[in-house]
């Protein structure tokens, strides 16, 4: 089902909120729910005609995440809370077990190599424990750059922003921003050494 973003946050405060990144109470919003249920649903979908039927697993992905570009290939599973807000740039390969973990924006670039078993975060629950029983939450934006490679295993956290050309090293956990034309490993992940040109 295609759901139009803009059209949404003018309709509802709930996902205004998520995408402004303000804080909401997903477990007590009517909407939220609903949409995650319809992402992570189309994304079984997905998962189980992948090989069957290519050409509909691919429709499929193209209307629950509208923003994304030609020439994406992904292998199955993928399994994402929503396909608003994410935008995914041409010719980006991302292999299995592909995790996408809370809403608001999240943009990945142009020709892209995300490694198998990679996710990316975007909720923060509330730290205090009274707003956090309450179920208070938001997001923080996600940008990955263009030509960006995500070894295995790689964790994205609410906020990040890697530049384009990086390289990130299997297993890292990115929690902040790492500059473009760098290589960068660990946990929380550093620089180490800029890409080479050659």
């Amino acid at each position: 089902m295609h759901r139009d973003v803009k059209a949404l946050i003018a309709q509802d405060e709930d996902v205004r909120r998520l995408f402004a990144g303000e804080p909401m109470q997903y477990r007590k919003s009517k909407i939220l729910p609903e949409l995650t249920w319809e992402a992570q649903s189309t994304c079984a979908t997905i998962n189980r005609i992948f090989f069957d039927d290519n050409e509909k697993a691919m429709k499929l992905f193209h209307e629950l995440i509208p923003e994304a570009g030609e020439g994406i290939d992904f292998r199955p599973p993928i399994n994402l809370d929503y396909g608003l807000g994410l935008t995914i740039g041409d010719h980006t390969f991302i292999n299995k077990d592909f995790l996408i973990v809370g809403g608001g924006y999240i943009t990945i670039g142009a020709n892209c190599l995300i490694g198998p078993r990679c996710s990316i975060y975007t909720p923060n629950h509330a730290f205090a424990i009274k707003p956090r029983l309450e179920g208070w939450e938001h997001t923080t934006p996600v940008t990955i750059g263009n030509n960006v490679w995500l070894g295995g295993n790689v964790t994205v956290l609410p906020g990040a922003v890697i530049g384009d050309n990086c390289i990130i090293g299997a297993g890292s956990v990115v929690t902040g921003e790492i500059p473009a034309n760098k290589i960068a490993v660990g946990n929380p992940c550093r620089v180490v050494k800029d890409v080479p040109e050659e």
